[in-house]
């Protein structure tokens, strides 16, 4: 198997549900296992580390093999070279930041564990080595999860909605911890959530779960604005692009973000030109035109073509656009629609009144 690649092929049979799941997910970056509640993610991680014991199954990872059951192999959880973040931290309650660290260290059973003071700093929890867990915050407990995770070297990082039991305000700040994780780790994540603006901001790779089985799986910037898919008919929908920063204004406190030769403008603290970024566009902040304005607030307008067109109640559309090879939603009023004679193929101005940098 493929040392490039996390290769699973899992079933299992309960009385009111069943997990039949087949994945070939990247050995790096971080898969979103996205779904509602009761479609399967918390089993799918579990049976990944060896948890939930499916009667049929093969999992490669990244060429080592923990289960084929054709072949008589299942490695058992604890043999896994792997971290497992759950949404309660889990710490050991009567040990100190420090000796919960020394834990995650001592199960590598590796004559070179990793640098405990790179981990320590990656998740900057130096000041909280010598307090108990019960003296720290939700956010402050889970970086210490993460770190103890990682000192056990794992091949495989597993996370199970780790931001569930925050409030809004610690989410706020333990995102950007998670980000860095993203941008620094050179193993792969599967992390489960519910929350697409979460998977918006971490997640390369997405797998859309439905009722124990994959309704889709493939690049994040792909899936978001597929009309089939109902990742885009909530309320939220949105799309994600990557793009670059070409130029930062600094007397009006704007970056000019490139893509696929296009570009968009977006408040922003000052940025290296040449940095990557994530710019989310939510349907609800682009409008449509037949032709350009020069006399409008809205700073970015692109010739676009409408690819697709979805009738949502109550009395709107969705529609799918093209922006030179990038895809776009917008969401309009049914009136508007008709007004503007929207069919696909049409070419229009899609006004964009919002972008949000997410990193």
């Amino acid at each position: 198997m493929s040392a490039d690649s996390i290769e699973l092929r899992l079933q299992l049979s309960r009385t009111n549900f069943a997990l039949d799941v087949a994945l070939r997910l990247p050995a790096r970056g971080v898969s979103a296992i996205f779904g509602a509640s009761g479609s399967g993610k918390t089993t799918l991680l579990r049976a990944v580390a060896g948890l939930e014991r499916c009667a049929r199954g093969r999992l490669d990872v990244a060429g080592e093999v923990w289960q084929d059951s054709a072949a008589g192999i299942f490695v058992p959880s604890h043999k896994r070279s792997l971290g497992y973040v759950f949404q309660d931290a889990a710490l050991f309650p009567h040990l100190s930041v420090r000796e919960n660290l020394a834990f995650g260290r001592r199960r590598t059973g590796d004559a070179t564990p990793p640098d405990a003071a790179a981990v320590v700093a990656l998740l900057d929890i130096g000041p909280l080595l010598d307090r108990r867990p019960d003296s720290l915050s939700g956010g402050e407990q889970q970086r210490v999860a993460i770190a103890r995770a990682l000192l056990a070297k794992p091949r495989l990082l597993l996370m199970d909605e780790p931001l569930a039991a925050l409030d809004e305000q610690r989410k706020a700040e333990f995102l950007p911890w998670l980000e860095t994780l993203h941008d620094e780790l050179d193993i792969p994540v599967l992390y489960v959530s519910h929350a697409l603006p979460e998977v918006a901001r971490l997640a390369d790779h997405l797998v859309l779960l439905e009722q124990g089985r994959v309704r889709a799986e493939g690049a994040l910037a792909e899936l978001l604005p597929r009309l089939d898919l109902p990742l885009s008919h909530g309320e939220e929908a949105f799309v994600v692009i990557p793009a670059t920063v070409g130029a930062y204004d600094a007397d009006y406190a704007l970056a000019r973000l490139d893509f696929a030769g296009q570009s968009l403008w977006a408040p922003s603290a000052p940025r290296i030109p040449g940095a990557a970024v994530r710019v989310r566009i939510q349907a609800r902040d682009v409008s449509l035109a037949l032709a350009p304005h020069d006399d409008s607030s809205i700073l970015n307008t692109l010739p676009a073509t409408i690819t697709a067109l979805e009738e949502q109640p109550p009395g709107r559309v969705l529609a799918g656009l093209d922006i030179g090879g990038t895809a776009l939603l917008a969401r309009v009023t049914k009136r508007s629609s008709a007004f503007l004679g929207l069919t696909r193929g049409k070419t229009l101005q899609a006004q964009i009144k919002s972008v949000a940098l997410l990193d």
